[in-house]
């Protein structure tokens, strides 16, 4: 009995490790690997076995950035099942990462949480943190905007219902003119919308509004500055050079 009692808070209770067979990533797709769950001291019923990707964005309160979780996905792995005192099981899954994943550049987080769901006791989880790389569609807009002379300069999740669709952020990639834009234009901003096989790019150049969120207000307003253009994968296919034209075409005909 008193064993019971000390699993119930979690001491000498059923433990959780989840192992991926890769941790870097693009959105869309496949995430692998296998949970390997090991008994504690005594049998534990074991009601869910979930696995959550989760990530992180900012959220303007009061003039104060507030940083607010976000679950992308739960995906659930196992019905109900009694787990034996030092008993080891191991579950393989896998499973698309989603296609809305940020990047996971600057720092941004994305992690997967796994649980068990035990009834009347503390539910043992396990945090994997991974890298989300930009998916080729994204990599190619990336390429063409530093070979027309534009650095990187920040990247942020912020907080918006209009153009988050299934979640109320979107990730923001904003770029510094260092070639022969420099002077002409303050910075680009680009947020993304992927699908399985094109790529829809929102582009602002040289912003008017300053402060949190200028770029999503302007946005959803309709600004003049304001361009959709979209990438497919038949782009990837083009000669070099054709995607960088269509994008400086596009960045010309707004600050002229």
């Amino acid at each position: 009995m008193f064993k019971k009692l000390l699993a119930q808070v979690g001491i000498g209770a059923a433990k959780v490790d989840t192992r991926l067979y890769f941790d870097s990533l693009a959105p869309g797709e496949m995430v692998e690997g296998e949970v390997y769950i090991t008994g504690g001291d005594v049998s534990q019923k074991i009601d869910d076995i979930y696995i959550y990707v989760v990530t992180e964005y900012l959220r303007e309160e009061e003039d104060t950035s507030v940083t607010e979780e976000c679950i992308l996905m739960q995906y659930r792995l196992s019905e109900r099942f009694n787990l034996q005192a030092k008993e080891e099981i191991v579950i393989p899954f896998s499973f698309p990462l989603p296609e809305e994943t940020p990047l996971t550049l600057t720092s941004q987080p994305v992690y997967l949480r796994t649980g068990l769901d035990i009834p009347i006791a503390v539910d043992p989880k396990d945090t994997d943190y991974i890298e989300v790389h930009p998916h080729p569609l994204m990599q190619a807009v990336f390429e063409a905007l530093e070979n027309l002379g534009f650095q990187l300069h920040e990247v942020d999740c912020q907080y918006n219902t209009h153009f988050g669709g299934r979640y109320p952020f979107v990730q923001e990639f904003e770029f510094r003119p260092m070639g022969k834009y420099q002077g002409s234009l303050d910075e680009l901003e680009i947020i993304f919308s992927l699908y399985s096989e094109d790529l829809e790019v929102f582009l602002e150049i040289d912003k008017r509004a300053r402060g949190f969120g200028g770029f999503l207000e302007e946005a959803f307003d309709l600004d003049e500055r304001y361009v959709q253009f979209q990438v497919t994968l038949d782009d990837l296919n083009l000669p070099t050079g054709e995607l960088e034209a269509m994008i400086e075409e596009i960045i010309e005909s707004q600050i002229n």
